[in-house]
């Protein structure tokens, strides 16, 4: 089917609606000027579904009461952009100073617990599972727990499959670690058992209600704050504060911050990149 210009355009009403729409379940801000990224990711979806036109498809989006559409027009806005090890510095830094200092003062017994949040499709913890056996293995049997979560359902099934091809294995797993825990598969690349069976993927909306979750020792929101506004910004924080252990650590994206946004976090500088902490609670003078 071949969607032309006439079936893809939006107008400015459609635009409106698409950003009230994603803004409401996702709390995605999509700015004026956004019009062609609109345009362009519903009619990848209009192709996918079968819709005569991007119309239709919001036609139906507006009359339909059910999840399904919703889902799939809000992935379709969503950006799912990752890779393996992405940014470098932040692992390097949770392997030589976070890990170790959360370990360190971590109640004897207590498994360590780490939440990659919108993991996408699945690089992020599995770097996170490959790191921790690489250099932590005493941690692997019992003594780790690493949750994932993403807002799509259709990107935690890859995610949870562990199959990736050979571009998205290209982009930051070093090859010592593909031959070591990918096995070959026609024209895919498997991660081992051994290394999914350490990741628990779950469906989470960010800006929704949070299913009951452990404390957490270790968050990694990584470049997702950035497409929030400041409201919703700072209802998330409001809510890592609640989930994250007081000694915990969070690491976000290098062009996010909770700099204005909550001060109950102050900054770790580690000069290649920073990670935050909760601020220790002020003692009364005497």
């Amino acid at each position: 089917m071949i969607i032309t210009e006439k079936n893809t355009a939006i107008d400015p009403s459609d635009f409106e609606y698409v950003c009230s729409f994603v803004r409401e379940r996702a709390g995605i801000v999509l700015e004026e000027g956004k019009q062609y990224l609109v345009e362009s990711r519903l009619s990848q979806l209009v192709e996918r579904e079968g819709y005569p036109s991007v119309q239709h498809l919001l036609t139906s989006l507006r009359n339909c009461a059910g999840r399904e559409l919703h889902e799939k027009v809000v992935e379709a806005m969503c950006t799912n952009e990752t890779y393996f090890f992405r940014d470098v510095h932040p692992f390097e830094v949770i392997k030589r100073k976070v890990l170790p200092r959360l370990l360190e003062r971590r109640s004897h017994g207590d498994p360590l617990v780490i939440w990659s949040a919108a993991c996408s499709t699945g690089q992020e913890p599995y770097s996170l599972a490959m790191m921790l056996r690489e250099h932590f293995p005493h941690l692997v049997e019992g003594q780790v727990r690493i949750l994932a979560s993403d807002i799509s359902g259709n990107v935690l099934e890859k995610a949870a499959a562990g199959l990736y091809n050979q571009i998205e294995i290209n982009r930051g797993l070093p090859a010592p670690l593909l031959v070591k825990y990918f096995s070959k598969r026609v024209d895919r690349w498997v991660i081992s058992e051994k290394i999914r069976s350490m990741v628990e993927f779950l469906e989470l909306n960010l800006n929704g209600t949070w299913p009951p979750l452990p404390r957490v020792d270790l968050i990694l929101m990584r470049n997702v704050m950035i497409y929030f506004d400041v409201p919703t910004k700072r209802q998330i924080l409001e809510k890592v504060r609640q989930q994250l252990n007081p000694q915990g650590a969070l690491f976000l994206g290098s062009s996010e911050t909770t700099l204005m946004i909550d001060d109950c976090f102050h900054s770790v500088d580690h000069g290649t990149c920073h990670h935050y902490q909760l601020q220790k609670p002020k003692t009364e003078e005497n």
